[in-house]
């Protein structure tokens, strides 16, 4: 549920909850960066999305049906599992659950944008950029996220943003996706 903090914590007695982004935000966000791309890249002619796992996935095929109806062209959409490009592999407690990556263009040349739920201290983004080179020498790379809630550890910004929202780093941002979750909404958890 929560993508910037540890797994399962949203939902006991001692957190408090509140919703910051409801079905309609979400789907207004994503209408927004939609136009935002097509101005940015004078169309989606070479344009690539790959969606993070788990959530970055079904933002960037949301976001694809947007552009498509902008453009009257397909927009091509992978999935990139990050977890062997993680710079805390080695220090995670947990057995990692390794999921398929599927990115189905050849990348290079083109301008891929990564597509994420949350962006916080940025080491996923880098992940994912090493993990797209290894398949190819894109012409560009670009961000779009659906939360920037910042505390960046590394140089790394996005091109396309659904909402900022500063939080406090013991927060935990929980983006919740009908394709994954049930339901449309990012709500912040806070320890009461």
């Amino acid at each position: 549920m929560p993508l910037s903090g540890p797994p399962d914590c949203g939902g006991s007695a001692q957190s408090v909850e509140r919703v910051i982004m409801t079905e309609v935000e979400i789907r207004r966000a994503l209408a927004r960066i939609a136009h935002e791309i097509v101005e940015r890249n004078h169309g989606v002619e070479d344009v690539v999305l790959i969606g993070l796992l788990t959530r970055g996935v079904p933002l960037a095929r949301r976001l694809a049906e947007k552009l498509e109806a902008l453009e009257q062209r397909a927009v091509p959409v992978g999935a990139l599992d990050i977890t062997f490009y993680r710079d805390d592999l080695a220090v995670r407690p947990l057995q990692p659950v390794v999921r398929r990556t599927a990115i189905p263009v050849d990348v290079t040349g083109r301008c891929v944008i990564l597509v994420d739920d949350v962006l916080y201290t940025g080491r996923s983004v880098r992940a994912a950029m090493d993990e797209v080179m290894d398949y190819g020498r894109p012409r560009c790379i670009q961000l779009a996220v659906l939360v920037d809630r910042g505390h960046r550890e590394l140089p790394i910004r996005p091109d396309y943003v659904g909402k900022n929202v500063p939080t406090a780093r013991s927060e935990l941002v929980a983006v919740r996706l009908r394709e994954v979750d049930g339901r449309d909404e990012v709500a912040i958890i806070r320890e009461a």
